[in-house]
């Protein structure tokens, strides 16, 4: 356990003063070697795959999944496959099916040929109902492979028409990438000054002594430099940045080689720039959660993009204008029509149903507004008429001969003033009796994750796990570290966990 929640070593257990430890505290412990507990370790994550294979197949819902790839400081190539599904218990779970290896090159069909390889070892190639990606070439190529082989076992809704989704933390990292162009100027400005006074610690001794002279600003410096690919880095920079602004000011007076200090007009203009991108740098925060439903977010997040967005080419600023035009470019090519399956996720929201997507179309565009909402409605439709066949429950239409979806929807929306956090998988879950097709569906819709967040930080670990000292671990067990992490973390029944552990 100390191994594979810590990241220490497989020869930590013959580590001399370890092993003089362990028998300080039992005089007969007895010690054992490196191959030893490599051998226990794929015995306990074994045990711990069989427990996860059963949980999924005792899960009468479909499975979602996001993936992503990797490339290791070994120069090698990984990719994460991730799957996100609600329980019989009603609670969303996000747990690592792989983190393998990939042979080069990283096509369309291999990765394709991969996950299939992944989805029948688990036994669940019948049971997925959609894959979040970002927008690599490779992904789409990947994507479209893939949904032929599900077809081909007739094991996807709808034909797969909601197979694919796009990663929206990575479209939105398109759209404001674009935007920043526009600045990108006044951002280097910035950066560079950032740099200089990180340079050395005489520099950063210097500025602590401007700050104390400011009142009320702490005098840790926090200043962080930005991934410039990551718009959200930039953001965090530039608040940085802001908050020691007059502190800059009278840096110029301790250090006369400081040349690129901003000027008052581009500090005023980094403000308005930082005040820009605040709502988007919360919706990233918000869409990108693990543990909660984030399907039901993606209508008004994207809404309220396109709104801010229309509203900024009105304002008076050039720099902010000229930034919304590159910005609703992007935009246009990617959500100019808002992805159906996570519009429904919203209208699954008991809060707003389709009464309140029109009224949000309506002020975008009040010429097409109906003919989204009658779109969205049929499709809508047709999904819960498959679903409703496929997974028949009981003979649920009343004497007017309405089905679930039509009694939902005709149902009075919650008032959202009085329920502005709702657990809206409670909500389903309490309403099986009433809508038990519908509630099926909706664990469906409401486990898709809007981005691929859950694979992405994965890296984070596989960063810990493979590098420059432990260059050599072999992919096999790479997978396996990994995996039985993620897998103890979130078990509720402790009591077989531990049964596990006495049997290591």
């Amino acid at each position: 356990m100390c191994i594979v929640r810590h990241g220490l070593p497989f020869n930590f257990v013959e580590y001399k003063w370890v092993r003089e430890l362990l028998s300080y505290i039992n005089s007969d412990v007895k010690h054992v070697s490196r191959n030893t507990l490599v051998s226990g370790l794929l015995k306990l994550h074994g045990e711990m795959k069989e427990k996860l294979k059963y949980a999924i197949h005792k899960c009468h819902n479909r499975i979602c999944l996001t993936s992503d790839c990797w490339t290791a400081c070994t120069q090698e190539g990984y990719i994460c496959l991730t799957t996100h599904f609600v329980d019989n218990n009603w609670k969303l779970n996000s747990k690592i099916l792989a983190f393998c290896k990939l042979e080069p090159p990283h096509t369309g069909e291999d990765l394709a040929n991969k996950v299939f390889e992944v989805l029948t070892e688990w036994e669940i190639d019948r049971k997925i109902f959609s894959i979040t990606l970002d927008n690599a070439s490779a992904n789409d190529r990947m994507q479209e492979l893939l949904g032929e082989q599900l077809r081909l076992q007739n094991s996807l809704l709808c034909d797969g028409e909601f197979l694919h989704v796009r990663c929206c933390a990575h479209v939105l990292n398109l759209i404001v990438q674009d935007g920043l162009k526009v600045a990108e100027v006044a951002l280097q400005k910035i950066r560079d000054n950032i740099k200089y006074v990180r340079a050395s610690e005489s520099r950063k001794i210097v500025l602590i002594e401007c700050i104390a002279q400011v009142r009320g600003i702490d005098t840790k410096v926090g200043l962080r430099l930005d991934v410039p690919t990551r718009w959200n880095s930039t953001y965090i920079m530039l608040g940085s940045a802001l908050r020691y602004c007059c502190a800059f000011a009278s840096f110029i007076i301790r250090d006369r080689k400081y040349k690129c200090c901003p000027s008052n007009e581009e500090w005023k203009r980094a403000e308005k720039l930082c005040e820009f991108l605040k709502p988007f740098y919360n919706m990233t925060n918000l869409i990108s959660g693990t543990s909660y439903p984030t399907s039901n977010e993606y209508f008004m997040q994207v809404w309220k993009i396109e709104w801010l967005l229309r509203e900024t080419l009105k304002c008076d600023d050039p720099v902010l204008q000229n930034m919304a035009v590159l910005m609703m470019e992007k935009f246009g090519k990617y959500w100019s029509d808002y992805n159906v399956i996570l519009s429904i996720a919203k209208i699954l929201d008991p809060r707003m149903k389709l009464e309140a997507l029109r009224f949000y179309y309506s002020k975008l565009d009040a010429s097409t507004c109906d003919e989204k909402i009658n779109n969205m409605k049929e499709k809508m439709y047709k999904l819960f008429d498959e679903y409703e066949y496929i997974n028949y429950v009981s003979q649920n239409v009343n004497v007017n001969g309405k089905s679930e979806l039509d009694l939902y929807l005709a149902e009075t929306p919650l008032e959202p003033k009085f329920f502005p956090k709702l657990d809206i998988l409670s909500y389903w879950k309490d309403r099986q009796e009433r809508y038990p097709n519908l509630c099926r569906l909706a664990c469906k819709v409401l486990s898709i994750l809007i981005t691929t967040v859950a694979s992405e930080s994965t890296y984070n670990i596989g960063a810990r796990v493979l590098n420059k000292y432990r260059a050599s671990l072999l992919p096999s067990n790479v997978q396996t570290l990994i995996l039985t992490q993620n897998w103890i973390n979130g078990f509720e029944d402790i009591g077989n966990l531990h049964f596990l552990f006495h049997n290591f």
